[in-house]
């Protein structure tokens, strides 16, 4: 299977999943578990049924895994941002990372608001809509733009500050030089599938992505939770790590 051949059948079923939304008409809470809605059970469904035809093995938030005996295993965020998607807010996403034996391969974060498709191959760079990404220099921290997840005890030092609520969209933002890093201030909220798309992106431009506690974010395991930062440059990922490691330690 060609890296090409791998993009064309995310990006299907990455439609497939915007498709289902679409036919949704109940766009409320599931009651299958906690934060899950109606339109990320649709939205899965339908990512599925086409990805595991195509013999991909899965990891996805809202389903778990299937076939982990094949050579790649798909991890899937049918709908990231899905409480923003419930409410209207324009900040959501489907993000799908192919995994091999040596991590990210193929992955592919669709914007469904904006239509932007962002896509990375391992070796070969990061796009967004075919064009490609490159690299920028961050400013200092005291006048970065930084996306966040959570509430930090205090201000961490940075120029201005969003929170937007969908890391994939996040870290594609810092990809992009929309924001020139991000933090998670939260406890271990994000699985590998919140993440890994956008972190796929950034690791082709040479963007740094960390764990604030030092784990490994490439992790199968369904239950696992990380802790994800971002600086454009490793100036600015060492100044966000050592600010929110301060504003953390003074509550311990």
């Amino acid at each position: 299977m060609e890296s090409h051949d791998v993009l064309d059948t995310l990006a299907w079923a990455a439609d497939a999943g915007v498709s289902a939304m679409a036919a949704t008409a109940d766009w409320g809470l599931s009651g299958k578990r906690p934060t899950q809605y109606k339109s990320d059970v649709a939205a899965d469904k339908a990512i599925l049924d086409i990805l595991v035809a195509e013999g991909f093995g899965i990891l996805s938030e809202e389903s778990g895994h299937q076939h982990q005996d094949r050579a790649l295993t798909a991890v899937v965020d049918p709908l990231d941002g899905s409480t923003n998607a419930s409410r209207g807010l324009p900040w959501f996403a489907t993000s799908i990372a192919v995994v091999d034996d040596h991590g990210p391969w193929v992955s592919l974060v669709l914007n469904h608001v904006s239509g932007d498709t962002f896509t990375a191959v391992r070796g070969e760079g990061a796009f967004r809509n075919g064009m490609p990404l490159a690299r920028r220099d961050a400013p200092a921290l005291d006048d970065a733009i930084v996306g966040i997840s959570g509430l930090p005890p205090r201000a961490l030092g940075w120029g201005q500050f969003r929170c937007y609520g969908a890391v994939a969209l996040d870290l594609a933002a810092v990809a992009t030089g929309t924001f020139d890093g991000y933090v998670d201030c939260s406890v271990d909220a994000h699985g590998v599938w919140d993440y890994l798309g956008s972190l796929h992106l950034c690791s082709e431009l040479g963007i740094p992505v960390i764990d604030a506690h030092g784990r490994d974010l490439m992790v199968l395991d369904y239950d696992a939770r990380r802790t994800p930062v971002c600086g454009a440059d490793q100036g600015l990922l060492d100044a966000l790590l050592a600010e929110r490691k301060a504003a953390f330690d003074e509550i311990a």
